[in-house]
């Protein structure tokens, strides 16, 4: 199959979960921590705050945790050659993270594919990923973009966003 000949060929899933009694803690989420995003990591959070601000959304923080869960994800999913969600919840709970909503969009692409403002726009074009970019509960995001090979590509770019809120 060629890369991206269509939205669905595009291998990009979305994933939420309602608020669940076992991550509600009282208060709002921990305070974001420094971020060490990569440039593309930095990119595609800039552009998802980008799309945020359009549709007078508050931006997205980076939070380390959360950066750990998924780029920890990015790479399971390239070693594996998988594409999927897997217990996103429980993933994120390891990394210390006790939010009462959190959610996940994933993606892949490969050269013009794998750019920030390509990934957005088809995140943008699927209500799930549209609905979890655009949550405006959601205020700490973990951005891991990792490169590998992936489904016969060498160079493709594994993207997990993870995200976390009230």
């Amino acid at each position: 199959m060629a890369p991206f000949t269509s939205l669905v060929a595009r291998r990009v899933l979305s994933w939420a979960v309602a608020p669940v009694a076992a991550l509600i803690l009282a208060g709002q989420p921990q305070a974001a921590n420094h971020s060490a995003l990569t440039l593309s990591e930095s990119a595609l959070l800039a552009v998802m705050n980008e799309a945020r601000a359009a549709s007078h959304v508050p931006p997205l923080h980076a939070d380390t945790r959360l950066e750990r869960a998924a780029r920890a994800h990015s790479s399971a999913m390239l070693r594996s050659g998988s594409f999927s969600h897997g217990a996103v919840g429980a993933r994120i709970r390891r990394v210390g993270v006790k939010a009462p909503r959190v959610g996940e969009n994933l993606a892949w692409g490969v050269g013009q594919m794998a750019r920030a403002r390509s990934i957005v726009r088809m995140w943008l074009s699927s209500p799930a990923h549209r609905r979890n970019l655009l949550d405006p509960r959601f205020r700490l995001v973990g951005v891991g973009a990792v490169q590998g090979r992936f489904s016969g590509y060498s160079g493709a770019t594994m993207i997990t966003t993870d995200f976390a809120g009230s």
